[in-house]
């Protein structure tokens, strides 16, 4: 079966294409725009092809309990103040539209839940990306997904075949690109199972297979 590649902005995805180099943001910005663009500055000049960021509607990706929990850090003393300390709202996402737009590199981020799909989608990005625990058990997430049009980069990690095969079946294989995750940050080398490339690439032959750290 025909590899196929999948275009994102500007660049092309796939075999026989240069590697895509995605720079993770995520919420490291720690709820500072001015140090999101910073990490955005670096990523570019790094020569990253674009940069992620993650959004969460916190009240729908964590229980009541969790966000009552006792935490300290900058923000306050409860897990909510934590969490609601790390998550960028409208106006921070226009700064950083305007500047990824103004250093001519794309940007998209890892929606959690579906709201945070609607919200993300307004900035009209290149692509959507789908975090490894959002894989299972969330068939309407992913379904919206789908439905923005976007090309999409869904990580694996934790996840067993039966699982992967169950999402890509819901998100189609035109516009996707597999990533393999093992879910420990840093990761030492003899524990990234690099050979899943493969065995990911051998399953869905149609599909271009990465890596996410």
């Amino acid at each position: 079966m025909k590899e196929e590649t999948v275009k994102i902005g500007q660049k092309v995805v796939g075999p026989g294409h240069p590697c895509f180099i995605i720079a993770e943001i995520g919420i490291n910005h720690n709820g500072d725009v001015e140090l999101a663009k910073r990490l955005i500055q670096v990523a570019v000049e790094a020569g990253c092809d674009a940069v992620k960021f993650q959004k969460r509607t916190i009240d729908l990706c964590y229980s009541p309990e969790v966000l009552a929990a006792p935490r300290e850090s900058p923000w306050g003393t409860t897990t909510r103040q934590q969490k609601e300390g790390l998550e960028f709202g409208q106006d921070e996402y226009e700064q950083i539209d305007d500047y990824c737009r103004k250093l001519d590199i794309p940007w998209f981020a890892s929606c959690w839940d579906l709201p945070s799909v609607d919200f993300i989608e307004q900035f009209n990005p290149p692509a959507f990306k789908i975090a490894s625990p959002r894989m299972t058990g969330e068939d309407e997430l992913l379904k919206r997904h789908r439905e923005t049009g976007k090309p999409l980069l869904a990580s694996t990690g934790a996840q067993t075949e039966a699982d992967i095969r169950h999402a890509v079946d819901i998100l189609g294989r035109k516009d996707l690109v597999l990533m393999h995750c093992i879910l420990k940050y840093p990761c030492e080398p003899e524990l990234l199972n690099l050979q899943m490339v493969q065995t990911l690439a051998s399953w869905f032959p149609e599909v271009p297979v990465g890596y996410s750290g």
